[in-house]
């Protein structure tokens, strides 16, 4: 039985005090919750957020650096992460790779180094509109998970969280309906497989991430391969993100 995992991407908002009464808040609201919940703040507020010593909800950073420390402006590596007991971090979200050119290659370096480290990667993969449009998806996220993956041993692989993000579906208000997001999942599901077995693919969790709400988090939670969400806008307000938690 997979444990179910609610992240929630702060992506460039929030400053330290903000962070701090926002995840303080959260924490009483979902302390009884079974659901993993995890919330990757912007570096700043990390160390603070870590500080607070929290029972329920474990922190997590929005990307790092494959390399533990050199010339590399502007970078965090993963050892200055587990230093200021980061837990987790995200990696390859869409913004990362649209925006700042982030290739597969790179994106597998930082999967590779984050195990090294005994953080738990949370890797993202997904098409653009006019990939799902011209018939691509499946090879496209088949084609992300398999370079992702490369050279992740076995053993290791059940540690990686896995997140499909429809980039079309990235804070457009636009979300994937529950059965295309279940179908694309499978299909992740299956390739991993190919690459580990049916036992280690059956172990890794795989997450639905894009315009995730309240009111759209219950239907997804119910199909049978998504074992979570990794959420956006929504996980800004305590109040709307522990509602998704609570689906």
């Amino acid at each position: 039985m997979r444990t179910p995992i609610i992240a929630g991407n702060w992506k460039m908002y929030k400053t330290m005090p903000e962070a701090v009464e926002a995840c303080r808040r959260l924490e009483e609201m979902v302390e009884d919750s079974a659901a993993e919940v995890v919330v990757c703040a912007p570096f700043t507020t990390l160390s603070a957020l870590s500080a607070l010593g929290l029972a329920k909800v474990k922190i997590g950073a929005q990307n790092m650096y494959f390399a533990e420390e050199g010339a590399f402006t502007g970078e965090v590596s993963p050892l200055m992460l587990t230093d200021v007991g980061v837990q987790y971090v995200i990696i390859g979200h869409s913004e990362r790779r649209e925006i700042f050119g982030e290739t597969d290659e790179l994106v597998n370096k930082k999967v590779r180094a984050a195990l090294e480290h005994e953080l738990t990667p949370i890797l993202c993969v997904g098409e653009t509109l006019e990939q799902r449009k011209d018939g691509q998806t499946e090879t496209l996220v088949d084609g992300q998970i398999r370079l992702a993956f490369s050279g992740v041993a076995p053993e290791a692989a059940p540690t990686v969280v896995v997140a499909y993000e429809p980039i079309w579906a990235i804070g457009t208000g636009e979300t994937a309906t529950a059965e295309q997001a279940e179908e694309v999942i499978a299909t992740i599901r299956a390739t991993l497989t190919q690459l580990y077995g049916a036992e280690i693919a059956e172990a890794i969790r795989i997450q639905y991430g894009g315009s995730v709400k309240p009111a759209n988090i219950s239907e997804l939670m119910a199909k049978p391969n998504i074992d979570g969400a990794l959420v956006g806008g929504a996980s800004l307000k305590p109040e709307d993100f522990a509602a998704i938690v609570r689906y």
